[in-house]
């Protein structure tokens, strides 16, 4: 299953010569990795090539070199459409699914009821967001800290900015904004790969790391500083896996471990599609998701006395032309309460009910705080609701007032379909961009803004 094809154009000498390779994704400004990828892959697909090569060679020029002034212009056109920006995700920090949604297959859009067993609950406020909109395609990002290299670039089909690594050996990527991660909170990005084969790979592997370390950069060259625990996404041959390891002092691994056979997700197959990781940690506890899937739930990993303070990625990839890109990362701290929020309080507010882009279409993954709305609704038959949508300000405000509308009415749908809500005790509202809960100058702000109340009548 392919998520996205295009045509990379590689030229020989001669009509005779011309010949076509595929790829799973598009990048913008992917000329070095065009050339470098043509070098090495063009004596085993020149049999395959030849055949389609005259009825592809117009398509792939004017397709894959592909300028960043067009893509500037582009980008402004979708803001000016009048909602929020696509390059911030969904409007809740979330990339949409690109054609092929996060947790299903190729082509297909993972459906809310599929995410009927995930139980992860965000954090109640983010503070701290990056989808790397603020940086320039072609850049490392600015806020980050790095040992080797890597740069922002656009993908074709797949809304916002991602991270693009590439061949990579015992390199760290470090968002040096992340400085505290308390007793309560949740860590969430996208992952995409690209160009996985059913060949040799000695390392296809990304590891998150949450540690307890003097500085974000000590031991740079390591997956891990200090005490902490490392998730590891490992690609494999041909299959893939994933492992939750706790690491000691100096930041090597103990025998605190846990692996998961991943095969049917993680593998060629999947090239090109969004996997959704989410990490929440409750005190010594720590649960671990990937799409709809809980992976891990260790609830011993943590120290008591541990002061966890850094957000480390680090990359080892063997292969030159396979790629792997991060984006849509999410910190968000303290325990979300709806029963005592909305019944004693009056109120709850929330941020973990996301959506596609510039869309009413409610994201899978925010199955379990519809439904823990839905139980405090239950356990009290009396009480009435109204669901009020909110928007960060980006894009025009008439289209944003619009959108956060249909956004509480998409909700107010779903807790009556999929939990039985009786219809008559809820209402909606929508303010758009009207009542800020923060400045909308910082990613951080414009993601607390993205949210939605429900308000006791």
């Amino acid at each position: 299953m392919k998520l996205v094809k295009t045509s990379t154009l590689l030229l020989a000498i001669g009509l005779a010569g011309s010949i076509v390779a595929e790829a799973q994704i598009r990048i913008n400004r992917p000329e070095r990795v065009i050339e470098r990828q043509a070098e090495n892959r063009a004596n085993r697909k020149i049999d395959q090539a030849v055949d389609r090569g005259f009825d592809k060679l117009e398509e792939g020029i004017g397709s894959i070199f592909k300028k960043k002034d067009k893509n500037e212009k582009e980008e402004k056109k979708d803001k000016s459409k009048g909602t929020e920006s696509s390059q911030g995700g969904d409007g809740a920090g979330r990339v949409s699914d690109g054609g092929g949604g996060s947790g299903s297959p190729a082509g297909s859009k993972a459906e809310l009821k599929s995410y009927s067993k995930f139980d992860f609950m965000p954090g109640e406020k983010v503070v701290a967001s990056e989808d790397f909109s603020q940086d320039a395609v072609g850049d490392f990002p600015a806020k980050w800290n790095t040992n080797g290299t890597a740069e922002v670039v656009t993908i074709e089909g797949i809304p916002g900015k991602w991270l693009m690594i590439q061949q990579a050996q015992n390199i760290s990527y470090i968002p040096d904004f992340v400085k505290d991660l308390p007793e309560n909170f949740t860590l969430e990005f996208d992952l995409i790969y690209n160009n996985w084969e059913n060949k040799y790979a000695y390392q296809r592997r990304l590891f998150a790391t949450l540690h307890e370390t003097e500085k974000s950069d000590a031991r740079i060259q390591n997956q891990a500083a200090g005490r902490g625990a490392v998730f590891e996404f490992n690609g494999g041959m041909k299959d893939g896996s994933v492992s939750l390891i706790q690491t000691n002092d100096s930041g090597g691994y103990t025998e605190l471990r846990g692996e998961r056979d991943m095969a049917p997700t993680i593998n060629p197959d999947f090239n090109g599609k969004i996997f959704h990781i989410a990490m929440w940690r409750q005190k010594a506890r720590l649960r671990v998701y990937v799409d709809e899937q809980k992976v891990f739930d260790l609830p011993r990993i943590f120290p008591t006395d541990i002061k966890l303070n850094a957000l480390r990625f680090h990359s080892e990839i063997s292969n030159e032309e396979e790629q792997m890109f991060l984006s849509n990362i999410r910190l968000a701290v303290g325990a979300p309460d709806t029963r005592s929020k909305l019944i004693t309080e009056g109120k709850f507010v929330t941020t973990g009910i996301t959506f596609d882009v510039n869309s009413a279409t409610i994201r899978p993954e925010s199955y379990a705080v519809l439904k823990d709305i839905a139980a405090t609704l239950g356990e009290n038959p009396a009480v009435r609701v109204k669901v009020i949508g909110h928007t960060d300000s980006d894009g025009d405000e008439a289209a944003n007032l619009a959108l956060s509308k249909k956004r509480a009415e998409a909700i107010k749908g779903a807790l009556v379909a999929e939990f039985g809500i009786d219809k008559s005790r809820l209402e909606t509202d929508g303010m758009g961009e009207n009542v800020p809960a923060a400045p909308n100058t910082t990613p951080e702000g414009k993601a607390n803004n993205r949210r939605v109340e429900f308000v006791k009548m």
